[in-house]
C-alpha cells in the first residue's frame, strides 16, 4: 500500500515494504525482520541468537532458563553479525547504517566492552547512537540494537 500526504507542500511517500532474511533468527514475535520506506531501512529490535536454535552466543543457561553466565563480547559479535545479514539481504550494506539504539541489561560491566567492539566495527563512517540500560529483553540476552539505515 502506497499513502501520500503532504507536509508544508513537500510530498512524502509513506510506502511500506516488509523484509525478511534467510540468515538472521526468527523474529520472537509477529514482526518483520525490518521494513523499506523510501530509501530508509528501518530494523526490528535485533539480538544475538542464532537462526534455526534457541542457542545464544556467549549464554550458558541453567535447566529452568536462568542465565548462568554470559559472555558480552561473544553477544555483541553475533548480534553484528545478524543485522549485517538482514542488510545484506534487504539490499543495503554495514556503512549505510546511520542510527542505532542499543539496549543493555547491564550497563556498568558491559558498556566497556560493548563500547571497545563498537569501535572495531564502526571505525569507518560511525553512525549516531543511543545505549539505554533497561531491566530486561524478552529472550535471555544482553544486548539488542535497533537499526536505521539507508537503501538505494
Amino acid at each position: 500500500m502506497v499513502k501520500f500526504a503532504s507536509l508544508n507542500n513537500t510530498l512524502i511517500m509513506s510506502a511500506s515494504e516488509k523484509i525478511e532474511s534467510s540468515k538472521a533468527p526468527e523474529p520472537v514475535g509477529l514482526y518483520p525482520h525490518a521494513r523499506r520506506v523510501g530509501n530508509l531501512l528501518f530494523l526490528s529490535g535485533v539480538g544475538p541468537r542464532e537462526r534455526g536454535t534457541k542457542k545464544i552466543p556467549g549464554v550458558e543457561l541453567d535447566e529452568q532458563g536462568n542465565i548462568v553466565s554470559y559472555d558480552i563480547a561473544a553477544q555483541c559479535h553475533s548480534v553484528f553479525k545478524n543485522i549485517r545479514y538482514i542488510l545484506e539481504d534487504a539490499g543495503s550494506s554495514w556503512d549505510k547504517i546511520i542510527d542505532v539504539t542499543v539496549f543493555l541489561t547491564n550497563m556498568k560491566d558491559d558498556f566497556p566492552i560493548y563500547n571497545a567492539i563498537w569501535a572495531e566495527y564502526f571505525k569507518e563512517n560511525p553512525p549516531c547512537r543511543t545505549t539505554l540500560e533497561i531491566n530486561k529483553l524478552p529472550t535471555p540476552i544482553g544486548i539488542e540494537l535497533k537499526v536505521l539505515a539507508t537503501i538505494d
